[in-house]
């Protein structure tokens, strides 16, 4: 990686982009240009990174004390860097603008023991993206954002679409950890639980419970969702998707933009809100796209400027527009132009305020039990391997061992 702070000219900053669309890459050089056009005393350098190795080339900046000034990340990776001391406390530098501007709950997946450690400022619910045109052959009611379906009508759906050669929905659960925990929030689940001590552990309740087995009830009790998407990506499913294998798809906001690319033009097809939980609870977890200043920046004022411009509402839409992502910033979100019915923005947008923090968003030692523990458990419970009672005794007994190490 570019050196960061030590290597940048008197008043210089670099800058570790993450964005990797087209529309994304230009937005932000641009906005890089335009800052530098108005500050030249303080310019920075883009410099671009990958989502796929983010967390391995900060960690060998940061030791090696050559970490960029303003790092582009996403929420879930922060904590090990900010209880590291390898993140500045942005507490005091905060433009009281961006204060209020971010809601609340979005500061609350990069504060950690009462410090801001990023500024969040995407985010991605997770949708159903739909063959209009089964739905419609199969006489379904299509939920709303103020209708959704419940997890339980959903499975419903699911079956009522399942016919001849199409399953109702695909799971393509790669990497299920993430999805399944964000979901099981409309239920009420939790799983991870901080004690008066601050410490973490690990309780699987029903209400961690509900949406694991829904989603395992349609692949292996009712077989509306197909087997063979659990190990696939959210991209490997959409051929499927639009050959007509598949009614039904969860997956990211952001996949909107490549069904768009990608589907044939006759392709008919709408993006849902999840099913919510009882009472109809939308809440869902994320993990919002972040914005930090490293410890060893030199020049904390002048970074926190340059956050500060980059997320004016204008530039907070181009930055949304060009992911296809929602931003967390209020005046943004209401901005026309991610309120469009057109491909599905209109019903992304709405679904924002039941938005909160991933529940693993503070836990230390999280990425170990992930990897380790819950995507070979959770693999394994949806395609039949193991039943409910194994999947919980792994969660929680081999996960309490793992978190244990990372609180002593």
């Amino acid at each position: 990686m570019a050196p960061g702070c030590a290597g940048a000219r008197p008043g210089g900053l670099r800058f570790l982009s993450l964005a990797w669309q087209r529309e994304s890459v230009r937005a932000n050089k641009e906005l890089v240009a335009q800052w530098n056009r108005a500050n030249p005393r303080a310019r920075v350098t883009y410099v671009q990174g990958s989502w796929a190795s983010v967390h391995d080339q900060l960690l060998t900046s940061f030791e090696g004390g050559e970490a960029p000034d303003v790092i582009h990340d996403a929420s879930d990776d922060l904590a090990d860097f900010a209880y590291g001391g390898y993140l500045a406390d942005l507490g005091g530098l905060l433009p009281d603008r961006l204060r209020r501007e971010i809601p609340s709950h979005s500061w609350r997946t990069t504060t950690f023991d009462g410090r801001v450690y990023g500024v969040p400022f995407l985010q991605e619910p997770r949708m159903i993206m739909a063959n209009r045109r089964l739905l419609a052959a199969a006489g379904v009611r299509l939920p709303t954002a103020r209708r959704p379906w419940s997890w339980e009508e959903f499975g419903t759906v699911a079956r009522r679409l399942t016919r001849g050669g199409t399953h109702g929905v695909a799971w393509p659960l790669k990497e299920p950890v993430s999805a399944t925990l964000n979901l099981a929030l409309s239920t009420g689940g939790r799983l991870f639980h901080r004690g008066a001590d601050g410490r973490v552990t690990i309780r699987y309740t029903a209400r961690d419970h509900h949406v694991p087995r829904a989603i395992r009830d349609q692949v292996v009790r009712a077989e509306s969702a197909s087997r063979t998407t659990l190990g696939m990506s959210g991209a490997d499913a959409l051929p499927g998707f639009f050959d007509g294998r598949y009614a039904m798809v969860p997956l990211g906001f952001s996949y909107r933009q490549q069904i768009v690319q990608q589907a044939p033009r006759d392709f008919d097809w709408v993006a849902l809100p999840a099913p919510a939980g009882p009472g109809g609870d939308r809440r869902q977890g994320v993990s919002p796209q972040t914005l930090s200043i490293a410890a060893d920046c030199r020049h904390k004022a002048r970074a926190m400027a340059f956050v500060d411009f980059l997320l004016r509402p204008p530039a907070m839409v181009r930055l949304a527009l060009g992911d296809w992502l929602l931003p967390t910033g209020t005046t943004a979100l209401a901005d026309p132009a991610l309120r469009t019915t057109r491909h599905g923005w209109a019903t992304g947008s709405a679904l924002a305020t039941s938005l909160r923090p991933a529940p693993a968003q503070s836990v230390r030692g999280y990425p170990e039990w992930k990897d380790k523990v819950a995507t070979p458990a959770f693999q394994e419970y949806y395609s039949g391997a193991i039943g409910d009672r194994e999947l919980r005794e792994r969660l929680v007994s081999d996960g309490n061992l793992v978190l244990a190490r990372y609180q002593r």
